[in-house]
C-alpha cells in the first residue's frame, strides 16, 4: 500500500491566536514499533490468521528467543467445551517455530521444501486456560546441534520450551530436513504437484463429531472401518485451517488430528484430550491413497492417564506412528 503525502497550503500554515488556523504539524517521529505477527510465508501458512508468531531474538549461537500469541477463540484449536487452548495448538507453534528459524537464522531459501520426521509436545493444562486476554507465550528453542548440511540439504532438530508469563506451558521436539525444490520434485516421482486431487472414495458415513471429540461435522476426519479399532481417513481438502493451502500431500498436522481422533473414537463415550503426543513421520501420506488409521490403548508411565498408539498406513506400508497420552473425561 502506498501512502500519499498531501502539501498542506501556505494559507493553513498562519500563525496566530486569533486566525481560526491550525498550526502546521511538526517533523512526524519514526512510528513506533508494534506488535505483529511474523510473515505468513515463512511459517508456510497462507491466511494470516493462522500465523502464531509474533517474533524472533537469537540468544546464543545455539538457542533463539521467540514470541508468539494464541488468539482466545479460534475455530479449531479449541477444546470442545471452550474453556482451554487446543493442545495440538502447542505442537502447530512449535511446528512454526521450526520453519521460521529455518528460514530467517539458518539461511534456508523461502521456496525449498520441507520434510518433518518428528513432532513431539507436552503441555500444562492449567496453562491452556483461555484468560480474559489473548495468550501470549515465549518459546525457548535450542538446537541440539548445529545444523547438518550436504550440498543444498539441510538437517536440524529443536527442542522447545513454552512459557506464559513465567509459568511453563509446554515443551516440544522437533526434527526436520530441508532440500531445493529440484530435489523435491525428484524425491516425489512426478506427485510433485499443487493441485488438490479428488480425495480417495470412502462409501462409509464419517463419524459423529461427539465420537472424535469434535464439535462440528465438517471438522471430523474418519470414517468407520471393518476392523474393530480401525477407521478411514477422510479428508476435506477445502477445510480451512488443516489444509491451509495446497499441498501435494496430506500434511502432518492433518495425520496428528486424526490420531486425535482416533483415540477419541476408541475411548468413546469418554473424551479424551491428548495433553502429550510423540509423533514419527515414516513417509508421505498420498492424497489418492486409501488411508487407514489403528489405535491401541498401550502401558503409561502415568497410572491416571490413558495412552493410546495410533497407526496411518496406505497400501499396507507405515506413514506414520504417534502415542498420545490424555486423561478421559467421562462426563
Amino acid at each position: 500500500m502506498t501512502l500519499l503525502a498531501f502539501r498542506t497550503p501556505a494559507s493553513v500554515l498562519t500563525t496566530g491566536t486569533d486566525s481560526g488556523t491550525i498550526p502546521g504539524p511538526a517533523a512526524a517521529a519514526p512510528a513506533p514499533r508494534l506488535t505483529s505477527t511474523v510473515a505468513k510465508e515463512y511459517v508456510h501458512r497462507a491466511c494470516h490468521a493462522e500465523v502464531f508468531l509474533t517474533g524472533s531474538e537469537q540468544l546464543t549461537d545455539t538457542t533463539f528467543a521467540v514470541t508468539a500469541q494464541w488468539p482466545r477463540a479460534h475455530t479449531f484449536f479449541s477444546t470442545p467445551d471452550g474453556t482451554r487452548h487446543d493442545p495440538i495448538q502447542a505442537a502447530e507453534t512449535i511446528r512454526q517455530a521450526g520453519l521460521y528459524l529455518a528460514h530467517t537464522r539458518f539461511g534456508v531459501p523461502l521456496d525449498h521444501k520441507f520434510m518433518m520426521w518428528n513432532l513431539d509436545y507436552t503441555t500444562r493444562s492449567r496453562q491452556l486456560l483461555i484468560g480474559a486476554a489473548p495468550t501470549d507465550l515465549t518459546l525457548e528453542v535450542q538446537l541440539l546441534a548445529q545444523p547438518r548440511r550436504s550440498g543444498t540439504t539441510v538437517d536440524f532438530t529443536l527442542e522447545t520450551v513454552v512459557r506464559r508469563g513465567a509459568q511453563l506451558a509446554a515443551t516440544g521436539y522437533a526434527r526436520f530436513t530441508t532440500v531445493p525444490d529440484s530435489t523435491y520434485q525428484r524425491l516425489r516421482r512426478g506427485r510433485h504437484s499443487a493441485e488438490l486431487p479428488a480425495a480417495p472414495i470412502v462409501t462409509a458415513e464419517p463419524l459423529p463429531p461427539a465420537r472424535v471429540g469434535r464439535l462440528r461435522p465438517c471438522d471430523v476426519l474418519l470414517a468407520p472401518a471393518d476392523a474393530p479399532g480401525t477407521w478411514h481417513l477422510t479428508p476435506d481438502f477445502w477445510h480451512p485451517i488443516l489444509f491451509d493451502h495446497a499441498n501435494d500431500h496430506i500434511p502432518g498436522m492433518v495425520l496428528l488430528e486424526a490420531a486425535r481422533q482416533a483415540a477419541n473414537a476408541l475411548s468413546s463415550p469418554a473424551t479424551v484430550t491428548p495433553t502429550a503426543a510423540a509423533t514419527t513421520f515414516h513417509r508421505y501420506a498420498e492424497h489418492d491413497a486409501p488411508t487407514t488409521i489403528t489405535a491401541q490403548h498401550t502401558p503409561g508411565g502415568d497410572p491416571d492417564a490413558l495412552a493410546t498408539t495410533v497407526t496411518g498406513h496406505q497400501h499396507g506400508e507405515p506413514i506414520f506412528t504417534t502415542v498420545l497420552t490424555g486423561h478421559p473425561d467421562h462426563r
